[in-house]
C-alpha cells in the first residue's frame, strides 16, 4: 500500500511537474517579438509555428484534459496574432514599395518600369552629348578668396543644387568649374557638403575662364548689364559669378567682364515682370547661379521666357510676371 502510494504520487508530480514546464514554455513562446525578416523570414515564421503545433498536438494527449484544452487555445490564439503581424507587415511593404515607385516618376519623369542602373546610364549619356554638342555653361570660381566660410558653405549648396538640376534636364547644358584648386577651401567644402562631388560629370579647372575660352565667345550673365539676354546661342559659354556676397558689393561681376573686353547680358527680368508691391519694399535681380540656371535651363528646353522666369524667379524678389499682377 505504501510502495502504491509513493508511485502513485511520484507519477502525479510528474504529469504536474510537465504541464508546468508545457506552460512556462507556451508563456516563452507568447514574449517571443518576430522580427522584420521578409517574405522568407514570414514563411520560416509559420513552419515553426506549424511544428509548434504539432508538439503542443503531441504534448496534448498526454496532459489532463483541463491543461490540454488551455494550451490548444493558447496556440489558436498565438497563430491568430501572427496572422496579424503578417498581414500588417505584407501592407507596410506594398505602402512603401508604392511610394518609393511614386517619387521614382515625380523626380525623373521617366517611367517606372527603369530601373537605377539604366537612369544612371541615361543620365552619363546626356551629359556626355551636351560635352560635346550642348550649351555652354562657365561658373567663376575665381573670387572666392575673400569669401567667409558661411559664404563658401552657401556657394558649394548653390553648386550642388545646379548640377542636380542639370541632370534632370531633357537637353543638359555642359558645365565647367574655372578658377577651381583643389586644394582652395570651397573645394573642401564642395567635398564635404555634395555626395559624389569627385564623380560629378563636369570639368574642374584650376584656369581662368577668359583664358580657357576666346573672348568674343564669352557673355557674362550679370544684373548690372543694361542689355537683357534674349536667346542661348549654342556657340556662346555663358558664364555666372561663383559669388556669395553677404555685404552686397555692387558690380563685381560686372566690372570683371568689362576688365577683360567680354560681352554682357541680364535675364530679362525688366522685360517680362513688373515690381509688386511689399511691405519691405524690397525688389531684386540678384539670384543665387542655380536659380539663373534654372530660369536658362527651362528657357532652353521651352524657348518661353515667362516660364522659365517664373520657375526661378521667386516673389521673395518682389517681382511677379505681368499678367500675375491683380
Amino acid at each position: 500500500m505504501t510502495g502504491s502510494g509513493q508511485r502513485s504520487k511520484h507519477m502525479d508530480w510528474k504529469l504536474e511537474g510537465s504541464a508546468q514546464e508545457t506552460e512556462s514554455h507556451v508563456l516563452q513562446e507568447q514574449e517571443i517579438i518576430p522580427e522584420d525578416t521578409g517574405e522568407d523570414g514570414i514563411s520560416e515564421s509559420f513552419r515553426l509555428l506549424q511544428i509548434d503545433v504539432e508538439c503542443e498536438h503531441q504534448k496534448r494527449e498526454t496532459l489532463p484534459a483541463g491543461s490540454a484544452t488551455w494550451c490548444s487555445k493558447n496556440v489558436q490564439r498565438k497563430q491568430r496574432n501572427w496572422e496579424k503581424i503578417v498581414a500588417a507587415k505584407k501592407s507596410k511593404r506594398k505602402q512603401e514599395k508604392e511610394r518609393r515607385k511614386a517619387n521614382r516618376v515625380e523626380n525623373s519623369g521617366i517611367c517606372p518600369q527603369h530601373s537605377k542602373r539604366f537612369l544612371r546610364s541615361l543620365t552619363k549619356e546626356k551629359l556626355s552629348e551636351a560635352k560635346h554638342s550642348g550649351p555652354r555653361l562657365c561658373i567663376d570660381l575665381s573670387m572666392t578668396h575673400h569669401m567667409s566660410k558661411k559664404e563658401l558653405s552657401r556657394l558649394a549648396g548653390q553648386i550642388r543644387r545646379l548640377y542636380g538640376s542639370n541632370r534632370k534636364a531633357g537637353r543638359p547644358f555642359w558645365i565647367y568649374l574655372t578658377g577651381f584648386s583643389a586644394d582652395s577651401p570651397l573645394y573642401e567644402e564642395c567635398l564635404r557638403m555634395n555626395d559624389g562631388f569627385s564623380s560629378y560629370l563636369l570639368d574642374v579647372t584650376e584656369e581662368d575662364c577668359f583664358s580657357l575660352f576666346p573672348l568674343e565667345t564669352l557673355v557674362y550673365l550679370t544684373p548690372d548689364s543694361e542689355d537683357a539676354l534674349e536667346d542661348v546661342d549654342m556657340n556662346k559659354v555663358y558664364i555666372l559669378g561663383g559669388l556669395v556676397d553677404e555685404s552686397i558689393q555692387k558690380k563685381v561681376t560686372f566690372q570683371k567682364a568689362r576688365e577683360h573686353s567680354v560681352m554682357t547680358a541680364r535675364l530679362p527680368i525688366q522685360e517680362y515682370m513688373v515690381r509688386r508691391q511689399n511691405g519691405k519694399n524690397y525688389h531684386s535681380e540678384i539670384l543665387a547661379i542655380n536659380q539663373v540656371f534654372d530660369i536658362l535651363s527651362t528657357y532652353f528646353e521651352t524657348q518661353n521666357w515667362p516660364e522659365a522666369l517664373k520657375k526661378g524667379v521667386s516673389s521673395r524678389k518682389g517681382y511677379v510676371l505681368q499678367n500675375s499682377m491683380e
